[in-house]
């Protein structure tokens, strides 16, 4: 009998053993809708589901050895096509290139697998270009749409597709799988980490490709060091006050990360402990009335971008603020 291998997803053993008995059955849908937050593995789920499909081999699916599989891991499947936003949204002429390539059968496997990423982001023209081809699914072809919110998309569109919904993880599981992949943060910081993307530790990989985490954990190294004098202060906190503007949406959480190092200090300067080397410099760099201030630095940081405020000046006058000896 062959077995499906989805061990890569944790946490969604609901949305898996639904694929698995159909994978099992050969009782597929002709399309589905994976919806829930980004960072819970759907995105992930749908490519595992892909390379099951497009395997050949008779045991184990994905095999990572057959044909199908190594041309799907070099992206040169010839019947697996995602399609992603063009800008901010799918276009409609992407739908209109995706029914052209329905047209025709599969080249090489016997099913087709189109992967929609970020449908939610399809406009209505698009989205009833899509309504079309989900009312007359084209025969050996499945498509696969992933949303992180089902409320933007057309109700003609769900209606026509499974939805298999995924959910944020358990706080202890999220933090085992960004402590993991995430190397250089302390238990205190992947459990901040967890707590901060709502249990989506896929959202802590984008933090890290944005180098939200790199910047972070620099921003910390420089405030736990010893002041190297108020000019070479002040070069520093504007330096990465600049790099600070550029994280963009990870901006929010980058300060929230500060925050809760800022109150794990003040923590460890009360009880007289400390749970990284990072926490136990800045304890002796600054007494408790310096800290609160610091933290009221960051609130008004998180205030004033929410009222649209110079994001460059924002951050220059933070880091200016937390790297200020008289607080």
């Amino acid at each position: 009998m062959t077995t499906f291998d989805f061990s890569g997803i944790l946490g969604q053993a609901k949305a898996i053993n639904l694929l698995t008995r159909a994978l099992s059955s050969g009782r597929l849908a002709h399309a589905y809708l994976f919806s829930g937050p980004d960072g819970v593995g759907k995105t992930r789920t749908a490519m595992i589901l892909a390379a099951a499909l497009l395997c050949t081999d008779a045991n184990s699916r994905p095999c990572g050895r057959c044909p199908g599989c190594l041309k799907f891991a070099s992206a040169n499947h010839p019947d697996f096509l995602a399609i992603r936003p063009d800008g901010v949204s799918i276009r409609i002429d992407q739908v209109r290139e995706l029914k052209k390539t329905l047209a025709f059968a599969p080249f090489e496997a016997g099913l087709r697998v189109v992967v929609l990423e970020e449908v939610q982001t399809m406009r209505r023209e698009a989205g009833n270009s899509l309504l079309k081809v989900l009312e007359e699914p084209p025969p050996d072809n499945l498509l696969i749409l992933v949303a992180s919110d089902s409320e933007p998309i057309l109700p003609t569109i769900l209606s026509r597709c499974q939805v298999i919904p995924f959910y944020p993880l358990p706080l202890e599981l999220a933090a085992e799988i960004i402590a993991r992949e995430h190397s250089g943060l302390d238990r205190e910081g992947v459990l901040a980490l967890a707590t901060l993307t709502n249990g989506c530790p896929g959202r802590a990989g984008r933090l890290e490709a944005g180098g939200a985490l790199e910047l972070y954990r620099q921003v910390v190294a420089e405030l736990a060091a010893p002041p190297p004098g108020e000019a070479a202060q002040v070069e520093t906190a504007l330096a990465l006050a600049a790099r600070m503007v550029e994280c963009k949406q990870e901006l929010d959480v980058l300060l929230d990360l500060l925050r809760i190092f800022y109150k794990d200090v003040m923590i460890a300067a009360l009880l007289g402990t400390a749970h990284s080397a990072e926490v136990a410099r800045a304890r002796e760099r600054w007494n408790l009335e310096r800290l609160s201030d610091k933290i009221a630095a960051i609130d008004s940081a998180h205030r004033a971008l929410a009222r649209n405020c110079n994001r460059a000046l924002v951050c220059e006058t933070l880091l200016l603020d937390l790297f200020s000896e008289a607080g």
